[in-house]
């Protein structure tokens, strides 16, 4: 009898767990697909090429394509239109700076961890982004948000995310404590099926 029970609680316990987890994956899911990321890799790890990579950050964030999209579509749509404008910026900074190296710049569909930012947390998986090879990218990379715009100087407004993002959405990302084991969760589902695929 007392085998019987710890069974049924065990069963139930995972029940509990695959339950809670499935709306949470879900809802993660549903947040990725409002998402569009930033991603540009640095020539390698050299001081110099880590500076170099930040003014180019820094020289694409100031074009103003980024701030005028309503939401995720027209915000890629706006990128992709000036991909090739924004691939000259990225090269003219590279030049300005004293080096030839060359610069890819692409919108793809790649895999992300986990990632902590300052006020929020975004769950890892395939986010859409607008990826920056800088020389062989053989560096360490910088990440943030395009859409909504919350690496851009707009970003300190909340109301971007509330504009974007379900309150469920919301509440996922911007408390840390409660979803730590979740994220962690999620992401080993994410890398699972990332390898399988």
């Amino acid at each position: 009898m007392k085998k019987r029970i710890e069974i049924s609680v065990c069963i139930a316990f995972v029940l509990t767990v695959f339950i809670s987890m499935t709306g949470f994956a879900g809802t993660c899911d549903d947040l990725k697909r409002d998402v569009f990321r930033l991603h540009i890799l640095a020539n390698s790890d050299s001081r110099e090429d880590q500076e170099l990579k930040l003014k180019v950050r820094d020289r694409l964030l100031g074009e103003n394509i980024f701030t005028q999209s309503k939401n995720k579509e027209e915000a890629m749509q706006n990128t992709k239109e000036n991909i090739e404008n924004l691939t000259e910026i990225a090269k003219e900074e590279i030049i300005k700076n004293g080096y030839d190296y060359d610069v890819t710049v692409q919108i793809v569909n790649m895999y992300f961890t986990t990632r902590e930012y300052e006020s929020f947390t975004l769950p890892a998986g395939n986010y859409d982004a607008l990826r920056v090879l800088i020389g062989k990218a053989e560096g360490k990379n910088w990440w943030c948000v395009m859409f909504p715009p919350l690496c851009l100087p707009a970003a300190s407004d909340k109301s971007k995310m509330d504009d974007v993002f379900t309150d469920n959405e919301v509440k996922i990302i911007t408390q840390k404590p409660k979803y730590k084991i979740k994220f962690k969760t999620v992401e080993i589902f994410e890398e699972f099926k990332n390898w399988f695929s």
